[in-house]
């Protein structure tokens, strides 16, 4: 058995000490009248004692050194098992860019999105518009989000587009089981299509009525109550962070049932909109463009007129099976004249859908659409998720002695999703307008204009 160095020490100091006794002894004896001889014995006892406590001394000093050994091998234990416990309570995940989460409930993800759209548009030479090629910086977007301890969470996004900076989103939010409380700038829930993410839309354009109506994101305070397949929404808001000078104030309510039956996710919805102008008469225009945003020129317009209130109303309804998908919805925008006539102009849209790759179906989540996920991705060989759309798109702005036209559009989108954040599209549509905002060179305001366009998109 191998001793440690301290028995091996205490050993050795046993024996010097037998040793300078054994020797001692007989020497006394047989040279008792020799006192050289005993005084040389006496010297070695002295060097014997000498060198027993020096060995004592030494065995001291290891015992003192071992132990502050073992000291700093705890230190160093604790602060590696410290050190594992704090790397353990924060863990990264990938969603598109890295999302940190900590067990105390904290998280922090940026987030953005850049789309970049060309096309061409092809109206009849006699009405003077040679809008011809186009292309923009669609969206620009970068801003992060994530939560914070106790249930809160944050979102705030940036759009660079158009050599402008504008605030997208930007809010507060507050979540206790199925209730959701947002503060500051956000969507008011005008209708599906407005909120799904242009992301994830089926065309490259959301439908005619969402833009005509002036639906985007509004500073205010809402509140969703989701539970099982109900979802109630609804909120106070005021104008866009831009246009927060203004005096208006409306409110939004939105109420959605989305059942699971069996394999068929259903979606029926119904909003209604309030919103009480700026001041006792504001200016107001609805107008729209001819399906791609790049084009400045308007084909269907009601010029700017006086109003005090508008209420909206809508409907809404989809389903998804496998690869196939339907949707469609109504809206009503009613407008408030002071001693004249209230005109109600009227859009909608319907649309089909279906994937031709094998696997792959549309995403639905929280009422309304949601990213598509490749079932064979190209970054794993496959070739990614690819979509045919055809969509039928109303917008009548003429009533009440208001004359903004009508459009009936066709249009068909192709969509290529290669990976989960990437995606490429080719649009067409034929709009076909009616009292026209722009006349031929024949006074002839019922013709129809071609646009086309393509759009390259990666988001995180």
């Amino acid at each position: 058995m191998r001793l440690c160095p301290v028995m091996r020490i205490s050993q050795v100091s046993a024996i010097a000490m037998i040793a300078a006794a054994g020797l001692a002894t007989p020497a006394h004896a047989q040279n008792a009248d020799s006192a050289a001889m005993q005084a040389e014995l006496q010297a070695m006892r002295a060097q014997m004692q000498a060198m027993a406590a020096r060995i004592d001394s030494l065995e001291g000093q290891l015992v003192t050194a071992q132990a502050k050994a073992d000291a700093a091998t705890a230190t160093s234990t604790t602060a590696l098992a410290t050190a594992e416990a704090a790397k353990s309570d924060t863990t990264i995940k990938w969603k598109g860019a890295p999302l940190i989460e900590s067990k105390s409930g904290w998280s922090f993800k940026p987030r953005g999105r850049m789309q970049y759209d060309a096309g061409v548009i092809s109206a009849p030479s006699s009405t003077g518009v040679e809008d011809g090629f186009g292309e923009e910086a669609r969206r620009i977007r970068l801003g992060v989000e994530g939560d914070i301890p106790g249930g809160f969470g944050y979102k705030f996004e940036v759009d660079f587009a158009g050599n402008e900076v504008e605030v997208s989103d930007a809010m507060l939010t507050y979540k206790d089981g199925g209730l959701t409380v947002a503060f500051g700038q956000q969507n008011n829930f005008q209708s599906m299509e407005e909120l799904t993410s242009s992301r994830f839309t089926s065309f490259m354009e959301r439908a005619a009525f969402t833009d005509a109506f002036g639906f985007e994101r509004r500073v205010g305070a809402s509140a969703s109550f989701h539970s099982g397949d109900m979802l109630a929404q609804g909120g106070v808001f005021t104008d866009n962070m831009s246009d927060t000078s203004n005096d208006q104030w409306g409110a939004d309510g939105r109420i959605v049932f989305m059942p699971k039956m069996g394999e068929t996710q259903l979606h029926l919805g119904g909003s209604v909109h309030y919103t009480d102008l700026d001041g006792d008469l504001a200016n107001v225009r609805y107008r729209q463009r001819p399906f791609v945003h790049f084009t400045g020129t308007r084909f269907i317009d009601t010029r700017s007129f006086g109003a005090a209130k508008e209420t909206g109303y809508g409907l809404e309804a989809a389903a998804i099976r496998g690869p196939f998908h339907v949707a469609g919805e109504t809206f009503w925008q009613s407008v408030s004249r002071p001693g004249l006539a209230d005109p109600t102009f009227f859009g909608a849209y319907a649309e089909v859908g279906m994937f031709l790759t094998k696997g792959d179906t549309r995403g639905y989540k929280g009422g309304i659409f949601d990213r598509v996920k490749p079932a064979n991705p190209v970054d794993k060989g496959g070739m990614g998720a690819i979509q045919v759309n055809l969509r039928y798109d109303r917008l009548d702005l003429t009533d009440a002695g208001i004359v903004g036209g009508k459009q009936d559009g066709y249009a068909m989108s192709v969509i290529w999703t290669p990976t989960d954040y990437t995606r490429f599209m080719l649009n067409y549509g034929r709009m076909d307008y009616t009292d026209a905002a722009i006349a031929a060179a024949n006074g002839d305001k019922s013709y129809a204009v071609d646009a086309f366009g393509a759009r390259a998109q990666i988001d995180f």
